[in-house]
């Protein structure tokens, strides 16, 4: 739905009833992929395309009638037809799932909202329910960047598992279809959703052009990071020295820092261990909304550093959220195996994961439930996010 945001938001504005049609599966080859939409309003305007136009007409005609009807969400299977390859079906060969719902902007505001943060520019997740009982089919979710979620129809065990499926995938910023529930201990109701994220990359900033920087920005683009390694030192900050970062850049830390553009989903990683570059460094990112911030060095290093940050003026509150020294306690010596300890780190932060081995752990082991992640007080935990 997000390739018609602009107009949907312009829509929702003025409270215009739509009928809103998916693409929620495909099968084979497909023109567009699964999250496009087409969207009909009360007046017969239409826009977007989910098939490049061998099925417009057909899914038209059904956006028409659940508008009319006012009903429940209706599915339908559009493919290739052997008789008459020009008719209703798709001349690629490939299949589409279609999922097409009423919305009322005045009663389901939810959507407006999110699609106000697509037109703005901010990161957002919609959860769209494509499968289970009746009375879900067709319920949306929204969730924001720093995991919050929005009001909106589904409660309970449902909202918690598909909030944290969206979260996940609005962290990763990538579009999926995934599973959810049928399990008595989690959500009882087997769910499919469509999470429709609007999120480029997460970012991971790594300062300090050293061999440690090598190997974690390795592991962060291996993870789906967008990584930039900065240092002021142009003879180490080079692009051969770092092939698998997408950018380097040349410039004082905290000066880039200040200039380029964070949210709850970066990763802040200050490798430098030196007071001149990590003390304006630090004392500007730990006042900025960023998801993870961690920096290397010895624990008599850390205490010096904590010492001078106090002395810039940085709050207890502030430094709380530090991770110092860096990473999980792997006994990682070697820089590939530093950056696995690093990336442990930065993974169980984002998911309220406690770092502990699962022999140590009881209940379930993905721990989707938000209250739960919430209340552990077992592990580390960003005080950024709120899943409430």
């Amino acid at each position: 739905m997000l390739n018609i945001a602009d107009t949907l938001h312009s829509w929702c504005r003025e409270a215009r009833p739509f009928a809103l049609a998916t693409v929620v599966g495909v099968r084979g080859s497909a023109p567009l992929p699964v999250g496009t939409s087409v969207a009909v309003d009360e007046d017969g305007n239409a826009v977007g395309s989910i098939s490049g136009g061998c099925v417009e007409g057909a899914v038209y005609d059904l956006c028409r009638q659940v508008l009319d009807d006012q009903g429940a969400p209706q599915r339908a299977w559009f493919g290739y037809s052997d008789d008459d390859a020009f008719a209703v079906g798709l001349t690629c060969g490939g299949e589409l799932d279609i999922l097409v719902q009423r919305f009322n902007p005045a009663t389901q505001p939810h959507l407006g909202a999110a699609l106000a943060d697509v037109v703005e520019g901010r990161p957002v997740a919609v959860a769209q329910v494509v499968e289970g009982p009746e009375e879900l089919v067709g319920a949306m979710l929204c969730v924001d960047a720093a995991g919050g979620i929005r009001p909106g129809p589904l409660t309970g065990a449902a909202r918690r598992e598909v909030g944290a499926q969206a979260w996940a995938l609005l962290r990763a910023g990538r579009t999926a279809r995934a599973e959810v529930g049928g399990d008595a201990e989690t959500c009882p109701e087997r769910l499919a959703v469509l999470v429709h994220v609007h999120a480029s990359r997460p970012r991971m900033l790594i300062f300090g052009a050293v061999d440690f920087a090598a190997a974690l920005s390795r592991a962060g683009s291996f993870l789906g990071y967008h990584v930039t390694v900065c240092d002021a030192r142009p003879v180490f900050a080079t692009e051969a020295r770092f092939p698998h970062a997408d950018e380097v850049v040349v410039d004082w830390p905290h000066r880039y820092l200040a200039e380029t553009t964070v949210d709850a989903r970066t990763a802040v990683c200050v490798l430098t261990h030196d007071a001149k570059f990590d003390i304006p460094l630090l004392s500007l990112a730990l006042g900025l909304p960023v998801g993870y911030i961690g920096a290397m060095g010895s624990r008599r290093t850390h205490e010096e550093r904590l010492r001078r940050l106090r002395e810039a003026g940085v709050t207890n509150e502030q430094m709380s959220r530090l991770r110092a020294p860096i990473g999980l306690d792997l006994g990682a010596r070697t820089p590939e195996e530093t950056a696995v300890s690093i990336t442990a780190e930065i993974i169980a932060q984002a998911n309220r994961g406690t770092g502990l081995p699962l022999t140590r752990r009881t209940g379930p082991i993905h721990r989707d439930s938000v209250e739960e992640a919430l209340t552990d007080t077992t592990g580390p935990r960003p005080a950024y996010a709120s899943l409430s």
